[in-house]
């Protein structure tokens, strides 16, 4: 199920498409150590036309059936020590909602500073099952869109300091007002 995400239009959709081509030309591009060599090889390219012309579902089924683009184990480091785990069957859903989401958000950022839009407000764009509460209590708040630019630039595959997207299925973005 794809994200609800308001504002997503040809304004947002350009701004991200920057935002990608900037990360990208960088090397900033958070590429995730769950995708193997062929997936690392075609995911900026698959994100790209994801945010051109699709959506977050689109993109997780492209990386889920074009072709099997991520490990089949991965390395978890635990108290005891690292060990090897299966890679959860939702990688692809989890990358791709949570990436697109935050191209989405950066894009959306861009063009309020733009518009001198002073506030984002926050919303559920996805519907959650079991809701975590510290999501529940940012929906309907407002963030300034550059401080959220700035944290969503600075933490790239990282949770953010604003806590926007908050985790991993949070469901949150953002909107104009």
């Amino acid at each position: 199920m794809s994200l609800n995400l308001v504002n997503l239009d040809s304004v947002t959709r350009s701004l991200m498409l920057d935002e990608i081509d900037n990360d990208t030309k960088s090397t900033k591009l958070y590429i995730s150590p769950r995708l193997n060599v062929i997936g690392q090889q075609e995911y900026p390219r698959l994100l790209k036309e994801a945010a051109e012309k699709h959506d977050d579902s689109w993109l997780a089924s492209q990386l889920r059936n074009k072709c099997n683009f991520f490990n089949a184990s991965e390395t978890r480091n635990l108290k005891s020590g690292p060990i090897s785990a299966k890679v959860p069957s939702n990688a692809p859903e989890m990358l791709a909602e949570g990436e697109f989401n935050r191209f989405y958000l950066r894009g959306l950022c861009l063009r309020a500073i733009q518009d001198k839009i002073l506030k984002l407000i926050i919303y559920r764009a996805k519907s959650v099952s079991n809701p975590r509460l510290d999501s529940e209590l940012k929906i309907d708040s407002s963030v300034s869109p550059q401080e959220l630019l700035d944290d969503l630039r600075r933490n790239i595959g990282l949770d953010t300091f604003l806590g926007l997207p908050s985790g991993p299925n949070s469901g949150l973005s953002t909107k104009l007002p």
